[in-house]
């Protein structure tokens, strides 16, 4: 058994709690999806608080290369964090620029040792806001009894990400145009903040399509004929929405040289039609999904 997995379980075992080298260590669990192999993966870390969100730090020990975490969560930000007996799906942000210094100088204030990583390494160690991904209060159903209510839940979140995703671009072209002085503005350092959260809501919205297209609208045809045209339309969307998430990902991977006007436009359009799709599925579905319990119960005897 590997030296994490111990840890692991350990730390599974006792609430959170661990002995030996971690003995007294602020500890969480990391569960990250694998960049390449798409496999689930759970890596214990140290962490920081700030304010009402929790920092790790891809320190590697002050070795020269960023830890594979850190490359996953790049590549699928949507995680699961355990702390203590808590457990959350979260947003891995990293931060950049002077939030980035900011949040260090934090962490270096309340654990000393990652300043020695620091200096023992060339490389900038990246600090990640782990930021939980639950509904704001108020938003979506107060407690999920049926496959209706978990269908807005996924829904309130996307709903929430898109929101998130032009809160995070006005910011980003505000910043430049506060701009004053000779040469030309320095990027705002929202860049990777914005990619990830388009990220979490593309790959969120592709694995609820997916399902839907495989598993819920066969089965809910199969016990609704009527409804036929419904289902066709639902899926001809799902194409169109593919097509958004393309093209929402390539307008923000170029947000650096875009015109503001016409990216606010385009992303105002994109987040249009999307919102549309949600809207159709949920006045075509709710109806029929109300009556079934979530999550199901043991199959009947």
């Amino acid at each position: 058994m590997s030296f994490n997995q111990t840890v692991i379980d350990e730390f599974r075992a006792h609430q959170g709690k661990v002995g030996g080298y971690f003995e007294g260590s602020d500890l969480l669990l990391l569960t990250v999806t694998g960049a390449r192999s798409g496999a689930e993966r759970t890596v214990p870390l140290g962490y920081v608080r700030h304010e009402d969100r929790l920092l790790v730090i891809g320190s590697n020990l002050g070795g020269p290369k960023h830890p594979d975490w850190y490359h996953n969560v790049l590549a699928n930000p949507m995680v699961q964090v355990e702390v203590g007996t808590d457990s959350f799906e979260a947003i891995a942000v990293p931060a950049e620029g002077e939030y980035r210094d900011r949040l260090f100088a934090h962490v270096v204030a309340v654990e000393p040792g990652y300043g020695e990583y620091q200096e023992n390494t060339s490389r900038v160690l990246p600090v990640v806001v782990l930021e939980r991904s639950d509904p704001a209060p108020g938003e979506g159903p107060a407690e999920i009894r049926s496959l209706a209510d978990k269908l807005v839940e996924v829904h309130v979140w996307l709903r929430g990400q898109l929101r998130h995703v032009s809160a995070e671009v006005d910011a980003y072209f505000e910043t430049l145009a506060a701009h004053r002085g000779d040469g030309a503005a320095p990027a705002p350092g929202l860049g990777l903040q914005i990619r990830q959260h388009c990220l979490a809501f593309c790959q969120t919205l592709e694995i609820h399509h997916t399902g839907e297209d495989a598993h819920m609208f066969p089965a809910l045809a199969a016990q609704n004929p009527h409804l036929q045209d419904v289902f066709e339309r639902l899926r001809t969307e799902h194409v169109t929405v593919a097509r958004l998430q393309q093209e929402l990902s390539g307008l923000l991977a170029d947000i650096g040289g875009a015109d503001p006007e016409r990216f606010r436009k385009e992303l105002a359009r994109m987040s249009q039609e999307l919102n549309a799709h949600l809207d159709y599925e949920e006045e075509s579905l709710l109806p029929l999904l109300a009556e079934i319990p979530f999550p199901p119960g043991p199959p009947a005897s």
